[in-house]
């Protein structure tokens, strides 16, 4: 194909194997997929390699997942906005415990890993497009980081741990901080913003590039370190919701699509950061 040409995604799944509310892929170290809504709602879907999937459990009655991410040990966690918590599902195990709830949470969404295992949780206000950051420590300790902020959605941890982005979809901002020694963050400045569409979830990959899906755009950006952006993927659906990274080398990418209840797939520049973390 022609050099200049625009790379393109590939269906993953079939469509509509998921509900709209698709979101939180994430890859473990056996190369299982997971996303959120799986035939229906409050379920976590597993998907093969061949891009074959079934329910892998249900969440408690009360619950919907959104973003999926996997620690250093194999454990799940996974932000449920319907039930203001994050549950955990240990390696190996399908019974999802409450690991951290707070009331005063709006409806979290996405969740990253930081150092020593502590979580970074986006929180969302969509009715007044506000929106919180808190952090969870492996003690289980709830800190509310930030208030007062946009929409925050995508959240993701650099490669060296040193650096937390967080986007707010309705004001199209990226931020980025400095993680500090205890996890908790200083020096938020602006990383990249946008004039149209919206952001979702992101991830990087072992260059520190971040990936960042535009929702109603139907892309996903790669944006470099320094916040120029590299390349923009074109997906087949308009709202991709979220990505992960997985394959045999971690250079496959995943897309959640919601208005098509799929997930499409591309080749990165450079394998998964979090998936290397995962799979070394």
């Amino acid at each position: 194909s022609c050099k200049d040409e625009p790379q393109k995604s590939e269906d993953f799944t079939a469509e509509n194997v998921f509900t709209a509310g698709i979101e939180g892929p994430a890859v473990n170290r056996n190369g299982d997929l997971f996303a959120v809504n799986f035939a229906k709602e409050g379920t976590i879907g597993k998907v093969n390699k061949a891009g074959e999937g079934e329910i892998f459990i249900s969440l408690p009655e009360g619950s919907i997942g959104n973003g999926i991410r996997f620690d250093l040990d194999g454990n799940m966690f996974i932000a449920d906005y319907l039930g203001h918590k994050v549950y955990r599902i240990k390696k190996g195990a399908k019974t999802p415990e409450v690991w951290a709830q707070d009331s005063t949470m709006n409806q979290p969404n996405d969740l990253a890993i930081g150092p020593g295992g502590v979580i970074y949780l986006s929180d969302p206000n969509w009715a007044e497009s506000a929106g919180k950051l808190w952090m969870v420590t492996p003690e289980r300790e709830i800190l509310l980081l930030e208030e007062g902020m946009g929409t925050t959605n995508g959240i993701e941890v650099s490669p060296d741990n040193k650096t937390l982005y967080v986007n707010e979809s309705v004001q199209r901002m990226v931020w980025k901080y400095d993680i500090q020694e205890n996890g908790k963050l200083n020096n938020k400045r602006k990383f990249i913003s946008f004039t149209d569409f919206g952001l979702d979830g992101m991830r990087c990959d072992m260059q520190g590039n971040l990936y960042l899906t535009r929702y109603d755009k139907g892309t996903v950006a790669i944006i470099s370190p320094e916040g120029e952006i590299l390349k923009e993927v074109i997906l087949k659906g308009k709202k991709p919701s979220n990505i992960a990274f997985g394959g045999e080398k971690g250079l496959n990418c995943y897309v959640t699509m919601a208005d098509r209840g799929c997930l499409e797939t591309f080749v990165a520049l450079s394998p998964g950061s979090y998936y290397y973390k995962i799979n070394r």
